[in-house]
């Protein structure tokens, strides 16, 4: 079994930089945006086609998916790469420019004669259309919208189907009874959230656990350097709520065993990597126009205080003895209360380096971590803290 990569911080830190979004006639024309962005954000990473994850406790490999047509040939090579590396999870959305990256992950996967029981397929639901009824977590659209995204990948079932974001319009029930009735049809084993608050997953277990449905798995979360509070505190607090509540003790195995969190964007949209220490380099994403707001993170006063922070913990990585990106994944990969660690991808080289990080797993010691917590100075406490 091998490492993981990293290139699902393209989709997250895209995630990052836009909020929940609700629909209505003041909001529409910034859901519009929010859509637009995040499909730009995702064709931006130009040749990258997955993310990927590995499970700490089950060394398990989870990726990916995003890009146009075009990068079709560069996608097989990763996706390849990846499989044989012992990635088994790919990840995509119906969102994903426009629909033609769950095309391109089902071509591939027909075209490698893949084991379809051999892989994990997730995908996430929001946006399809342009329509109001193409949006959202209503009834119509999850079935509508899952049905459409299986006839992409030329599929019967995938394994996850998340919600991409919370829907304030939509009532909690109307949603898991929507998630429970296509798993019940088949087209899909378990449900997820993505970018969901511990308060609105928590409505779901509520309404799940009243109506006898079946709640979310997992939740799709920001997980980084710079980014903790809601992996080690919030999430591990949430659980452990739902677990100790005796009114839902019908699924303590599953939320003990079974729920977790699937994290993105390990490198921070590559500000992790170590690249804008001197600057932005005009090959960077950071250069691109629809990374400006990259760019104005990196240059601001917070950015420059973690490009510092970067170089201290370049230190550490050089005496581990793997580079500042693998130093990353590895840190969010120690942390037993995440279940897999998407990463995201524009190169073999890259892929290659990330998927790497599995090997330094056994170095990132209580010492290490110790030192790594001194430089950023941003752990979080919660009322008990859930971490080992």
């Amino acid at each position: 079994m091998k490492p993981a990569k990293a290139s699902d911080l393209v989709r997250n830190e895209a995630d990052n930089s836009k909020p929940s979004v609700n629909i209505n006639e003041e909001e529409e024309d910034e859901e519009e945006e929010d859509e637009e962005e995040e499909n730009e954000e995702w064709a931006a990473v130009a040749q990258s086609v997955e993310d990927m994850a590995w499970e700490p406790e089950g060394r398990r490999f989870k990726s990916s998916t995003d890009h146009s047509t075009e990068c079709g040939p560069v996608a097989e090579q990763l996706m390849t790469i990846a499989y044989e590396g012992g990635v088994n999870l790919f990840d995509t959305a119906e969102v994903y420019a426009g629909g033609k990256a769950e095309i391109i992950l089902g071509n591939i996967i027909k075209k490698k004669s893949w084991r379809r029981s051999s892989l994990v397929i997730t995908t996430k639901l929001y946006w399809g259309g342009k329509a109001e009824t193409e949006r959202g977590l209503s009834r119509k659209h999850i079935i509508e919208g899952l049905k459409g995204s299986l006839q992409r990948m030329q599929l019967e079932y995938v394994d996850v189907v998340f919600a991409n974001r919370p829907d304030s319009n939509t009532p909690m029930e109307e949603i898991v009874r929507a998630m429970t009735y296509v798993i019940n049809q088949g087209m899909a084993m378990y449900w997820g959230t993505s970018r969901w608050t511990a308060m609105e997953i928590m409505e779901a277990y509520s309404v799940a656990r009243q109506f006898n449905l079946i709640p979310p798995v997992c939740e799709q979360a920001e997980y980084h350097l710079f980014q903790r509070e809601k992996v080690e505190v919030q999430l591990p607090e949430l659980y452990h709520k739902i677990g100790k509540d005796c009114s839902l003790s019908w699924h303590v195995e599953v939320i003990h065993k079974g729920v977790g969190a699937m994290t993105w964007s390990p490198l921070a949209c590559g500000i992790i990597s170590g690249k804008y220490e001197n600057g932005i380099p005009e090959t960077s994403r950071a250069s691109m126009k629809s990374y400006q707001w990259l760019k104005e993170k990196i240059v601001s006063e917070d950015g420059r205080k973690q490009q510092a922070k970067l170089k201290e913990l370049g230190h550490i990585a050089e005496k581990l003895g793997c580079t500042l990106p693998q130093l990353a994944v590895a840190w969010c990969l120690r942390n037993e209360g995440v279940s897999s660690v998407l990463l995201g991808t524009s190169n073999p080289q890259q892929l290659t380096e990330n998927l790497g990080a599995i090997q330094f797993l056994p170095k990132m010691t209580s010492h290490v971590v110790s030192d790594i917590d001194h430089i950023l100075g941003n752990r979080p406490y919660g009322k008990k803290d859930y971490r080992s």
